[in-house]
């Protein structure tokens, strides 16, 4: 079953822009104001112009901008921060870019997920410590060990955190499944690949059976040890792309990417052998109008008819 763990949120990229923009101002100021008279002055305004230029690109671009630029960026951001490690003049010039490379860290680490975080820090260490050690100036090592170290250290900190706090906002508490405004969210880009491409695409409505008895009769303690029990019998039972959700009370929204309507039925019986509890589904398969409305709609209604006809006599 598929775990919430979005690697981007809606202001990734605008963050992304900015950082670009304000790397774009500060090569500007050190090649308008230089520290040092050997200081690599056109270097610093060719910077500031990438800087400039490639922050309003993704600003503009926004969410349009795919994945994979996004880790483009960062790798050039990376390698852009070696370069003027390299041409830093002294130990000092080099030892200051720790803020960038903290930046760039703490960014990774706050809209990625962690293995990807911990990737690009890889690379933003490797990249800069290639500049460092190229400049070679003098005594200046240790200090650039304890700033390795730190850059490390908080990439790893952010990410923990952000992961942390990416699955409390996602999941439902009481069983660990995703929750509704997660659940929609990444099913509506489920459904807008599926369309793109041509994929097949279903999606369940379960509805417990009689749940309420259950709460009346054992008490509210039982009946949430039966959400559980249940969420985690299904769960095991779902393959790794597949998407389940609370979507309320006792009704729960699976979502099944690459999946028609006889895999869907096929998937369902299977659930439903995981637990003596019984729940009725309503099954929707996508057609190349549909929104997330509209599926979940005809799902809706399929339960109601399968509801109705399951308590008319014979």
């Amino acid at each position: 079953m598929q775990v919430m763990d979005r690697p981007r949120g809606a202001p990734a990229e605008m963050l992304l822009g900015a950082l670009y923009l304000v790397s774009g101002v500060l090569c500007f100021a050190g090649a308008a104001w230089p520290m040092h008279p050997e200081s690599p002055v056109r270097l610093l305004w060719a910077l500031g112009c990438v800087g400039m230029v490639g922050g309003a690109a993704i600003a503009l671009l926004g969410r349009k901008l795919p994945a994979w630029a996004v880790d483009g960026a960062l790798v050039a951001l990376s390698a852009l921060i070696g370069v003027l490690a390299w041409r830093s003049a002294t130990a000092v010039g080099i030892v200051g870019l720790g803020p960038a490379m903290i930046a760039v860290g703490l960014y990774a680490a706050h809209v990625l997920r962690l293995a990807a975080a911990r990737a690009h820090a890889a690379v933003l260490v490797v990249a800069t410590s290639i500049g460092a050690a190229a400049a070679a100036p003098s005594d200046f090592a240790p200090t650039w060990l304890t700033l390795v170290v730190t850059v490390v250290a908080l990439t790893e900190a952010q990410g923990r955190l952000a992961r942390r706090l990416r699955n409390a906002a996602d999941t439902d508490p009481l069983t660990g499944v995703a929750n509704r405004r997660s659940w929609e969210a990444e099913t509506s880009r489920h459904l807008a690949r599926a369309l793109r491409v041509g994929e097949p695409m279903s999606v369940a409505i379960l509805d417990l059976d009689d749940f309420k008895l259950v709460n009346d009769r054992d008490g509210h303690g039982a009946g949430d040890a039966l959400l559980r029990e249940l969420t985690a019998g299904w769960a095991d039972r779902l393959r790794h792309a597949d998407l389940l959700g609370r979507y309320g009370g006792d009704e729960f929204v699976l979502c099944l990417p690459a999946t028609d309507e006889q895999g869907a039925h096929e998937l369902l019986d299977r659930l439903e052998e995981s637990h003596p509890f019984r729940w009725s589904v309503g099954l929707a398969t996508v057609v190349p109008s549909d929104t997330l409305a509209t599926v979940l709609a005809r799902a809706d209604e399929d339960l109601y008819l399968r509801k109705r006809a399951g308590r008319s006599p014979g």
